[in-house]
């Protein structure tokens, strides 16, 4: 069974879908899968997220379960390897996850990522440091990685 809910956060209105083990999903487009209701798994991803906006949170301890192809499900795990307030390129997660040239892959499982600010895809930058694609949308990178203190 999915549950999911609601959450203001300071970027945008999140939606967050979990079944009773694990998130599934936190995505700025709504995605109501299964019943509206706050599991004690949803509260504390509620509560951990509070926290990460208020600045006192630099990691998750939340079991996620993003649904993906083996190499997304390697490129996620790379993501969660960056430190709170660092950044990496496409390249150095492409050679993270053993595919040295595979950069534009690394892109398009950061865009199809489906747990974000948890799986911090926001966290990848274009070669030369410019902030680059982003499903969320340049602006809300930005204030992650600001609210990171990273830029």
């Amino acid at each position: 069974m999915l549950y999911w809910t609601e959450y203001l956060s300071p970027v945008g209105k999140l939606w967050l879908t979990a079944d009773e083990h694990a998130l599934k999903a936190v995505s700025l487009t709504c995605a109501r899968s299964g019943i509206r209701e706050e599991t004690p798994l949803l509260i504390e991803a509620l509560r951990q997220l509070d926290a990460y906006f208020a600045g006192t949170r630099t990691y998750f301890e939340i079991p996620l379960a993003p649904e993906g192809t083996a190499f997304q499900k390697r490129v996620w795990e790379a993501l969660r390897e960056i430190p709170y307030g660092e950044t990496r390129t496409y390249g150095q997660i492409a050679q993270r996850v053993g595919s040295e040239k595979g950069f534009r892959a690394v892109g398009m499982a950061n865009h199809r990522n489906p747990i974000m600010i948890l799986i911090p895809c926001h966290r990848v930058i274009g070669a030369d440091g410019s902030l680059t694609g982003y499903a969320g949308g340049l602006a809300v990178k930005e204030k992650l990685l600001r609210l990171e203190g990273a830029l």
